[in-house]
């Protein structure tokens, strides 16, 4: 694995943040300058009962608050935008893995457009949901033999990887030879990061062990072999992160100064391209 085994190593104190989701305990985010990107540390023994909460939107359909119910007006949307990514690579099988896939509502677009689907989601609960769909999903990539995709996707779910240089080897023998890997991702280097520091929800301690910027995902993945092919933005994450850290700092989500801290990161973002979260398409070379 060569460096790859050195992202715990040479580790700087940055700055310590707060579960709000389940915990309230507080964790330290420190920096490691090698690969420009940050590490929670210590990592809970116990991580699964760390997602064990109604307020982890991604394992659930749940539309009872205000948060909610954003969240899964936005989802519809950012489907249609995941679904259109996709189909633009040039693929004659149509083979997808979506790694992290939640209550199945991804797979559940594709089949509607003839991919073939497989999907992985650790979370009991959220297996049963998608199971409610029609998406049978398997409980670890580790499972996963003898079987090659043209494309797979990790929609914000390499932060949540205790063994990264090992999942992204693995993700890379699953992938074809001309296949496209789709990474999204928080970015440390946003604006919004910036301004809400310590109560960045993006941070999401200890649920988020890695936080990437761009530097860093190009070296990682560098080291397999692998070449960022393109970089895009996550525009509407800007808004959901910044109305989840107004909670986190003042107790209230204040939607309109969430919004105007989303606005203007994504404004700045449009010179600087640091923006609150990326996709990634990688491809072997």
């Amino acid at each position: 694995m060569g460096k790859k085994r050195e992202l715990h190593k040479r580790l700087v104190p940055f700055i310590n943040c707060k579960d709000y989701t389940v915990s309230r305990e507080t964790y330290e985010v420190m920096f490691n300058p090698e690969y420009d990107m940050m590490v929670t540390s210590p990592v809970p023994v116990d991580l699964e009962n760390y997602y064990q909460s109604e307020d982890y939107i991604s394992h659930t359909d749940s539309k009872k608050s205000i948060l909610d119910k954003v969240y899964q007006s936005v989802k519809n949307i950012t489907l249609k935008r995941k679904l259109s990514l996709i189909n633009s690579f040039k693929t004659e099988a149509k083979n997808i893995l979506d790694v992290g896939a939640g209550t199945g509502d991804f797979l559940k677009i594709c089949v509607s457009n003839n991919w073939n689907v497989l999907g992985v989601e650790p979370n009991s609960n959220a297996q049963n949901i998608a199971k409610e769909k029609g998406i049978i999903l398997k409980d670890d990539l580790l499972k996963i033999t003898n079987q090659k995709f043209d494309v797979i996707t990790l929609w914000h779910v390499l932060e949540h990887v205790e063994m990264l240089s090992d999942y992204i080897t693995k993700l890379k023998e699953l992938l074809s030879e001309n296949g496209r890997l789709v990474i999204a991702v928080p970015n440390y280097k946003s604006y919004d990061a910036k301004y809400y520091k310590e109560f960045w929800a993006a941070f999401d301690v200890p649920r988020h062990l890695w936080h990437f910027s761009q530097c860093s995902i190009h070296k990682i993945f560098s080291e397999e072999n692998m070449i960022v092919e393109k970089t895009l933005p996550m525009k509407f994450d800007a808004y959901y992160v910044s109305l989840l850290s107004e909670k986190y700092k003042t107790g209230k989500m204040n939607p309109v100064r969430a919004f105007y801290r989303g606005f203007i990161s994504n404004l700045k973002a449009r010179s600087s391209s640091e923006y609150s979260s990326l996709i990634y398409v990688l491809k072997k070379y």
